[in-house]
């Protein structure tokens, strides 16, 4: 049986606009606690955007809308086979209130300013 490592890492832009969902919503650091507890038993959940990028979706429980309504988080997701780790970087988040979607540009930008392209 092999052993799966799980390291979950944050980009600093994630950093700050997820300080801006916790001022809003109480629930917001215990949802996201559950969220890095699902990635690490489950690190390729979400949905396959192409070129190692996953949109996974997160319920927020204060605003009651489940995860239809919930958050949205653009991640990097690395697999390195020699050893059997799954890297996972969340590059950004949003509540979908407030934006439906990011475009490939929006991406694209996030993903440079990450020194990843």
């Amino acid at each position: 049986m092999s052993l799966n490592v799980v390291t979950i890492d944050v980009a600093k832009t994630f950093a700050k606009q997820a300080k801006r969902l916790a001022k809003r919503y109480p629930s917001f650091s215990s949802d996201l606690h559950l969220l890095f507890s699902e990635l690490q038993t489950n690190p390729e959940m979400g949905e396959n955007l192409g070129h190692n990028l996953r949109k996974i979706r997160m319920t927020i429980q204060s605003k009651g809308k489940g995860k239809r309504g919930g958050a949205r988080i653009i991640a990097h997701h690395e697999i390195i086979l020699e050893c059997s780790t799954h890297s996972i970087l969340l590059l950004t988040i949003y509540d979908k209130s407030e934006k439906e979607s990011l475009s490939k540009q929006e991406i694209a930008s996030i993903l440079k300013a990450n020194g990843i392209i």
